[in-house]
């Protein structure tokens, strides 16, 4: 299955665990979080594929 590439702000925050959390202002509800900076970049892409795909399915 190949990803189409589509841009999307992600707004990274870094979170008391010393990790990341990351919201998706385009992408109503979208969370996700990393437990470094590598991580917290690889969620947010299969987030968004994952939120996208949903939207499809409904």
């Amino acid at each position: 299955m190949k990803k189409k590439l589509l841009q999307y702000t992600a707004i990274f925050e870094k979170n008391e665990d010393g990790g990341y959390t990351i919201i998706v202002p385009a992408l109503p509800g979208l969370v996700t979080e990393g437990k470094d900076l590598e991580e917290a970049k690889k969620m947010v892409e299969d987030a968004i594929y994952c939120y996208l795909e949903g939207l499809k399915k409904d």
